[in-house]
């Protein structure tokens, strides 16, 4: 044991028992540096007899590098690629720069990297270390994290060491957070660093100074003099810990020979920890091999497979110690000595630091060198080169256009303010008119990425009429991000809203034939918002196939894509009433988005993916999207969806879990000025009240919700509006919004429009018309995918059947409606529905229960598509976890179902719709 660690030793061990056992896990060690994080990952590669250790090590210097830490802890498994799925060798192959191919699959690469370590663990429980992981790049962390959070069964061991600083990353993991050592372990562990007398006042300060931190008893020691420790004569420091400790460090390093201090600081430039590589650069810099002696002695360097430093602030003292000449020397050395063939983006990272100023030939490397990393999915790594590019390019102009492709690829890897000051390099050089309308669209989208939507709306109608006539196509996109922007604010904007957006757009340039999909859905919305909804219906439906036709992998499919998701919970097709359209455009989205990598697109394509399940009655398959979208946001560091579990949460009828996330959502929306969301919160409190039965709450919030015309959302409003209304008795309120649901559905002509339109017409009417009216509404929507609101057709329709005391028909569609509420989860609708059975006399027990209920979401989402037919490589590939913890949850599903194959899945699990 650790002095002063048995606690967290402890654990450790507990974690070694539970992969030894055939589960996995996951930990993030958390603590300041020096606390101990290394320690501990060297115990437990110590104490993992009988298990693979693999292990990595962040490095800050190539923070910007894609996928170099990755390539770094797969380094020893990369042989087992071979037994990957095809796909996934691809996405690791491309990743690692082992073979050529377009951008890949982030969460593809996570679970190619799920799958590699699942593999490594079939022979022995393997034990991976990740020291220093904030250091790691984005690309690796995201990667590593992905996995860390969908380990279960694999016999795999994941332990992240961070310091105690936000690593967004790995944020939602299991963490062990590392305090300084107690008085008396801290006073043990000093005295083993000092030989001679220490004062007892001296001790006492050192450890409050230090405040138990371990690597500080020993290091601090080491600068005071024996007079210092043995009389107290120490003048108070104020400088932060870690300054202290690598100070400490720096004095040891001057300390050593001159030959010992250059080869140090060549070791530390070169963070990839190549041994051959480091002597290559040491003859050019004429440093002789035994230079390296004085540094191992001193315990500060080891060379042996790998360059290891003890600690990584040995590293950062070494680098930041030297002058600028002697880092531009040692990069210099390095990049002759780096093969141009194998590894030139590295050589061109070096070359762009040994630069004692601009130099075109350099910068034209880093270019090729961002496009690269950008092909790679590294675009954090494109940002830097291109960053590195800019400030070594000489040419004003030419600087000027780096600058705007910088600030864009800022913009993407989720860097706003730096993409800002890019923006305002580019301004300090010669710019034409067409790049200064860039300027003000990459301003406009800064603004909207920082959530100042109120600031980004006038901003982006601004670009896109100055794009007019110099890039028409760059125009039309403009104005549908403006959209999006008002549509986003919502009810919330000021002075310009959809009606002025739409206004400006109107008189945008046509596009040539034959229209992009783009084009079509910007005439299409400039017509809704000009014109009514009835007249755009025919453009934004050409607009909807033209996208259900496109090649799925072609880059204007993306980016139309991206524009539809963004604006709104729910997109163009479920406001035009198509269902069939929404799932399809649903399901394409998500397969976009993962293939291009998307990953800020990629939450918004699942939680719209969840509402077509949520629609459908598929309440856990939406939890399961909606979940990884939870995921795949945290990982990102975008914002989370709570809208999706908003919606969800109303549909389930839990009262107390739904009020409390709308007053969440209610006190988010209004500081952020997202009237979107805040119409939205009033349509999901509508739903909750009226499953509820509490018509006259959800009359008020059908009502705050239908005030403003949001897209997708007012029809949704008025058809909750309508059956508040009507069982409130307010006619004339509902009435009136009939009229205007009608105005849409009759437009629109699908079987969900007019299915629903039926229900709300029944409401209002008595007698024989009545009764057509609700057989038609359950006839229509049963043709559709939307059993939520089929189920509501039934209840209504028996609710209604009860009223005019024809109880044997009132039972057959009340207990139909139970039982479709019941399955679903939608909990408050089916106690309608059974309240009214009761009265009826009915019994409504366990025997309507269906026999999967007892499974978890993701367990029934895995046993549906063992189901269909799908091999357990599949259902992970879909699922982003492991094959083994597919099998494992398998055996909980045989267990809980009371079967023993796959076949018997048919019988035991009810039909629902093909997804």
């Amino acid at each position: 044991m650790l002095r002063g660690r048995t606690t967290e030793c402890q654990r450790l061990d507990r974690l070694l028992a539970e992969i030894r056992s055939g589960r996995s896990a996951t930990l993030v060690l958390r603590g300041d540096p020096g606390i101990g994080k290394s320690a501990l990952l060297n115990y437990l590669a110590q104490q993992a007899s009988g298990c693979r250790v693999a292990r990595a090590c962040g490095v800050e210097s190539e923070m910007e590098i894609a996928f170099a830490g990755l390539q770094q802890f797969c380094a020893l498994m990369l042989h087992r690629m071979k037994y990957l799925p095809p796909p996934q060798q691809d996405a690791l192959g491309v990743a690692f720069g082992l073979r050529p191919g377009s951008s890949p699959d982030r969460l593809l690469v996570g679970l190619a990297i799920l799958s590699l370590l699942s593999e490594a663990a079939q022979e022995q429980p393997l034990v991976c270390l990740v020291d220093d992981a904030h250091w790691l790049d984005k690309a690796s962390l995201q990667a590593l994290a992905f996995v860390g959070r969908r380990l279960m069964a694999e016999s795999v061991l994941l332990v992240f060491a961070v310091q105690d600083i936000s690593t967004r990353e790995l944020l939602g993991l299991p963490e062990l957070a590392l305090a300084g050592l107690g008085h008396e372990d801290a006073c043990v562990l000093l005295a083993s660093a000092i030989p001679g007398p220490l004062d007892v006042q001296v001790r006492d300060r050192i450890i409050a100074e230090t405040r138990g931190n371990p690597l500080a008893l020993l290091e601090l020691p080491r600068t005071m003099t024996p007079a210092e420790l043995a009389g107290g004569f120490v003048l108070p420091v104020t400088s932060p810990l870690a300054g202290r400790i690598e100070q400490s460090f720096l004095m040891r390093i001057t300390s050593l020979p001159q030959q010992t201090q250059r080869l140090l600081l060549t070791a530390a430039a070169e963070p990839v920890g190549d041994v051959p590589l480091l002597w290559r650069a040491a003859m050019r810099l004429g440093i002789e091999t035994d230079a390296a002696a004085p540094a191992e002695d001193a315990g500060l360097l080891e060379l042996a497979a790998r360059v290891r430093f003890r600690h990584p602030l040995v590293r950062s003292a070494a680098y930041r110690a030297a002058t600028v000449p002697d880092r531009q020397a040692v990069h210099r050395a390095l990049a002759e000595a780096t093969n141009p063939h194998l590894d030139p983006d590295r050589r061109a990272w070096h070359r762009a630091h040994a630069a004692p100023g601009p130099d075109e030939a350099i910068a034209s490397e880093l270019e090729r060198s961002a496009d690269t990393a950008w092909a790679r999915g590294g675009v954090a790594a494109a940002a830097a080169f291109l960053e590195r590019a800019t400030d070594l390019t000489p040419d004003p102009a030419r600087r000027a256009s780096r600058a705007i492709r910088t600030a864009q690829a800022k913009l993407d890897a989720a860097a706003p303010d730096t993409a800002y000051e890019c923006t305002a390099t580019a301004e300090l050089g010669p710019l034409d008119d067409l790049q200064r309308a860039q300027i003000k669209r990459l301003r406009a989208q800064i603004a909207f990425a920082r959530q100042r939507v109120s600031e980004a709306l006038p901003l982006l109608l601004n670009a896109a009429q100055s794009l007019e006539p110099l890039n028409p196509a760059l125009a039309r996109e403009t104005y549908l991000e403006a959209f999006g922007a008002a549509i986003f604010a919502g009810q919330t904007s000021r002075g310009i809203g959809v009606l002025e957006v739409a206004a400006s757009a109107r008189g945008a340039p046509a596009p040539p034939p034959p229209g992009r999909p783009i084009d079509l859905l910007l005439d299409g919305l400039v017509t809704r918002f000009t014109k009514g909804f009835a007249a755009s219906v025919p453009l934004l439906k050409e607009a909807l196939h033209a996208l259900r036709q496109q090649d799925v992998g072609s880059g204007d499919s993306i980016g139309c894509l991206w524009l539809m998701c963004p604006v709104a919970p729910e997109p163009i097709a479920p406001d035009l009433w198509d269902d069939e359209a929404w799932h399809d455009l649903a399901t394409r989205t998500v397969k976009l988005a993962r293939e291009a990598g998307a990953l800020t697109v990629l939450p918004l394509a699942l939680a719209d993916r969840a509402s077509v399940h949520l629609a459908a009655g598929e309440f856990a398959a939406a939890t399961c999207l909606i979940d990884e979208a939870d995921a795949v946001a945290k990982a990102t560091g975008t914002p989370l969806l709570g809208h999706a579990f908003l919606v969800l949460a109303a549909w389930r009828g839990h009262a107390a879990e739904a009020l409390k996330l709308i007053e969440a959502a209610i006190h988010d929306a209004t500081s952020r000025g997202e009237g979107r969301t805040i119409a939205l919160v009033g349509y999901t409190t509508a739903v909750l009240y009226n499953g509820l039965g509490d018509y006259e709450r959800a009359l008020t919030a059908a009502q705050q919700s239908a005030r403003h015309e949001d897209l997708g959302l007012l029809s949704w409003a008025l058809v909750e509006l309508i059956e508040a209304a009507a069982r409130n008795s307010t006619p004339d309120v509902a009435t009136a919004a009939l009229k205007e649901l009608q105005e849409r559905t009759r437009a629109s002509g699908t079987e969900w429009a007019l299915g629903t339109e039926a229900r709300a017409r029944a409401l209002l009417s008595e007698g024989p018309i009545a009764e057509v009216l609700y057989r038609e509404a359950i006839e229509r929507l049963a043709r559709t995918r939307i059993a939520v609101h089929l189920a509501r057709a039934h209840l209504v329709y028996g609710e209604w059947l009860r009223r005019e005391r024809r109880r044997q028909d009132a039972r057959e569609h009340l207990r139909t409606a139970y039982e479709m509420f019941h399955h679903f989860g939608a909990d408050a609708f089916a106690e309608r529905a059974r309240r009214e059975l009761v009265a009826m006399g009915e019994k409504v027990g366990t025997d309507t229960l269906v026999t999967c209920e007892q499974l978890t979401p993701q367990e029934e989402q895995i046993a549906r598509l063992a189901r269909e037919g799908h091999t357990n490589g599949e259902i992970g590939a879909q699922l982003f976890i492991s094959s083994r913890t597919v099998e494992w949850h398998l055996h909980h599903v045989f267990t809980k179902l009371g079967i023993t194959s796959r076949r018997q899945l048919r019988a035991a699990l009810p039909n629902q719709h093909d997804n």
